[in-house]
C-alpha cells in the first residue's frame, strides 16, 4: 500500500529517511517536497553528460568507458540537447526502511517537454543519493533546472519484512555520494 504524507513526514523526521527534507509542497519553480502520497525530489546541480558518438563505437553497460561522460556543474540550469542522455543525482539523501520499496516517476512538467526520467526502485535498506538518467527525446533543446523538482517517489509498504535487504546483500550502489555510472 502507498504511504501517506503523514507517514513520510514522520519517517523523514524521526528516522532521517530523506535529508534535506521538505515537509510541504514548495511551488516555487518546478515543485518539490511532500505530496499526498509521495515525495517530489529535486535534481542537484551536478551532471554527467553522455558524449555524442563520432567514431562508430557503442556503449557496453558491463564496461563503461569513463570518457563517455563529461562532468558539468551549473548554477541554475543545463540545456539538454535533443537525443541526449545525462546522468544526475538527487539533492536528497535517502534511507529506505526494511519494509519499504519505492517507485519513481518523472514530473509531468518535464514529460510534456519530451524529457524522460528513469530511476530504478529504491530497495529495502538502500541508502544514498539517487543517480537519475534523464533523456531528451524531443527534437528541441530543453532547459533542466537545478535544485528544483525532477520526479516523484512513492513509498510502498510490504505486508512482511523481506528476508534479504539491499544492505544485507551489500548492493553495489549502497551509500553512493556521487553520480554513479553502471557497475558490474
Amino acid at each position: 500500500m502507498a504511504k501517506s504524507d503523514k507517514w513520510i513526514k514522520k519517517m523523514a523526521i524521526e528516522k532521517k529517511m530523506i535529508e534535506p527534507f521538505e515537509p510541504e509542497q514548495v511551488r516555487k519553480g518546478i515543485s518539490y517536497g511532500t505530496s499526498s502520497y509521495g515525495y517530489d525530489f529535486r535534481i542537484s546541480n551536478e551532471f554527467k553528460i553522455m558524449q555524442k558518438n563520432t567514431d562508430g563505437s557503442f556503449i557496453d553497460p558491463k564496461k563503461i568507458d569513463p570518457n563517455l561522460f563529461k562532468d558539468v556543474k551549473v548554477d541554475d540550469f543545463i540545456i539538454l540537447q535533443p537525443q541526449t542522455v545525462v546522468l544526475a543525482k538527487t539533492v536528497e539523501y535517502f534511507r529506505i526502511p526494511r519494509d519499504i520499496i519505492t517507485i519513481a516517476f518523472g514530473k509531468s512538467t518535464y514529460a510534456r517537454c519530451g524529457i524522460m526520467v528513469n530511476i530504478t526502485p529504491f530497495e529495502p535498506e538502500w541508502e544514498g543519493y539517487a543517480t537519475i538518467a534523464i533523456s531528451n527525446i524531443s527534437s528541441m533543446p530543453v532547459k533542466i533546472y537545478a535544485n528544483e523538482g525532477i520526479g516523484q517517489l512513492l513509498f510502498l509498504g510490504a505486508d512482511e519484512i523481506c528476508e534479504t535487504s539491499y544492505a544485507d546483500k551489500k548492493g553495489k550502489y549502497q551509500a553512493q555520494k556521487a553520480i554513479t555510472t553502471a557497475k558490474i
